[in-house]
Parts: C-alpha cells; structure tokens; sequence
C-alpha cells in the first residue's frame, strides 16, 4: 500500500517527492541557513557601532543584516528549477480536479 502510495506521488508531484526522499540539506536550506547567520552578524556590527558610537561601523552591520533578509525573503521565491521548461506542459491543479470531480458527479 505504501509503494502505491510513494507511485502516486511520484506521479503527481515529482519535486515534492524529491524533496520528501532526499538525504542531506538541500541548497535552498543552507542558503537560509547562511541567510540567518549573516543577519545576525548583521546586526552583532550593527550594535558594536551603536555602542562604540561609530556611524560607520552601524551603517556597515545596518546593510549586511539587509542583505542577509533579502537572501532570505529570494530563497523562499521561485527557483530556478520550478520554471516551466519551454513545451512542458503544466499538470493539472487542485482546482482543476476539484471542477472535474464536481462535473463527474453533477452528470450523473
């Protein structure tokens, strides 16, 4: 039943499947991960340049914690292999099975 399951998926979704059955972090993970860590530095020189009142310094941390969000918020964003491939064609969505299924039982 599971093996059903897993053909299914494969079917269905093939990313979601890679993703659920790959081992080790994905490139998408540690790019968040570094993400997170240079928004932290971030903000560590942001603070040594408030406390050591060196404008410079703050601006500097100000703009790495900066960068470091938008790597963050663009890791979440489409990625490059999720775009549609010139003459792929699309699979069906939710919705769309969703209307077909309602069509189905409406007809009969």
């Amino acid at each position: 039943m599971l093996q059903e399951m897993e053909a299914a998926l494969l079917t269905e979704d093939p990313r979601l499947f890679s993703a659920l059955s790959g081992t080790g972090p994905s490139p998408k993970r540690t790019r968040v991960v570094a993400a997170l860590a240079l928004i932290l530095l971030g903000i560590a020189v942001l603070f040594t340049g408030l406390v050591a009142k060196l404008t410079p310094v703050g601006v500097l941390g100000f703009v790495i914690a900066l960068t470091g969000i938008i790597l963050v918020l663009s890791s979440f964003g489409t990625s490059t292999g999720s775009r549609k491939q010139k003459g792929a064609r699309k699979a069906p969505g939710l919705n769309s099975k969703l209307q077909s299924r309602w069509d189905k039982r409406s007809n009969q």
